[in-house]
């Protein structure tokens, strides 16, 4: 695929794990960069426990925890941006940028929190993005706690909607997008912008192409990379056509429902269902595609026996299953569930 970025990071596949059990994970970092594991107050021996997984898909570290009607939350360290907030886990709080896809309670109920903490500990306010519908609830909660706690804590709420880009530094933009979800809701796409000289001005001196650019000619072509795309709760539809969504390095959907009787449940709810994966897989290019967002009702090692029997093994290679865990503890079989 032109301008795909690609590397030599483990990929994260159903296929590596069904022969070794369940995936090995890297070890935990927070967003810092400092280990992750059993941390004490004290700073010394004991750390306290994440409770996020953390997994490389290609060449982007993904942090989160996503189980239906429960806690989403899909943190992208390196990018300073998280999608969703689910119950602002301490991961979450030293992030900048908060994308809110919609206002169900498993996926923003952290919000409050998420401003309180970063105040209390002295960070800069944070900044979330929401629909523009959500925008002035979101500031009568916070009002609402401010009233509860004694003081209203400082953060930034912008409304954006489909194709209303945040320049979140010079080379990445946030860009939003309309998905198939009851009520106001948005996915997110982390687009990385680079600038290319026009090929009939390579040839020419920098001296030469400086005097262009006063001149007011536009010598350089944007090149847009799509690294990210977070489709939120939803069931399939148009945006996945769209070119910074089917096109990027690693994409997240969601997919709900496996069991044969849960379908009126995915389409009553605007939610995927597994017999739409094989319809998703083919309009979208992208080479690594997370499954969030999986419900209680079935285990990973159930949705696995469904995913293998239901596609083929080059798009099986492709999927990773987020909230796939390691092995159970020993007497447990690999396709317990989790």
């Amino acid at each position: 695929m032109s301008g795909m970025i690609r590397d030599r990071h483990q990929i994260w596949s159903i296929t590596e794990t069904l022969g070794t059990r369940y995936s090995r994970r890297p070890k935990k970092r927070n967003p810092a960069g400092a280990p992750l594991g059993k941390t004490g107050f004290s700073g010394h021996s004991d750390r306290m426990a994440s409770r996020l997984i953390e997994k490389m898909v290609g060449g982007v570290r993904l942090q989160g925890f996503s189980l239906a009607g429960e806690e989403t939350i899909m943190i992208v360290p390196e990018m300073n941006v998280a999608f969703d907030i689910g119950r602002a886990p301490r991961e979450a709080i030293g992030i900048d940028h908060i994308c809110l896809s919609h206002g169900h309670m498993d996926h923003a109920a952290g919000l409050a929190y998420y401003f309180s903490q970063r105040n209390f500990q002295g960070n800069p306010p944070g900044t979330v993005l929401a629909h523009h519908k959500l925008v002035p609830a979101i500031e009568d909660l916070l009002q609402v706690w401010g009233r509860i706690e004694g003081h209203v804590s400082p953060g930034r709420i912008i409304g954006v909607d489909e194709d209303e880009d945040f320049q979140l530094h010079r080379s990445l933009v946030i860009r939003p997008f309309r998905v198939s979800h009851p009520g106001p809701t948005l996915g997110f796409s982390l687009v990385e912008v680079r600038k290319k000289l026009k090929p009939e001005f390579v040839s020419l001196s920098g001296q030469q192409i400086a005097d262009l650019k006063r001149s007011g000619q536009i010598v350089e072509d944007r090149l847009e990379i799509p690294r990210v795309a977070f489709c939120s709760d939803s069931a399939i539809g148009p945006f996945l056509d769209r070119d910074h969504v089917r096109n990027a390095e690693v994409l997240i959907v969601e997919c709900t429902f496996f069991e044969p009787d849960h379908l009126d449940r995915a389409r009553q709810g605007q939610h995927t269902y597994i017999d739409d994966l094989p319809q998703l897989l083919e309009r979208v290019r992208s080479p690594h595609i997370v499954l969030m967002h999986m419900s209680r009702r079935t285990g990973i090692g159930a949705a696995k026996r469904y995913l293998r029997r239901l596609l083929n093994p080059a798009d099986l290679e492709r999927l990773t299953i987020f909230m796939d865990l390691p092995a159970p503890q020993r007497g447990h079989r690999p396709d317990d569930k989790a």
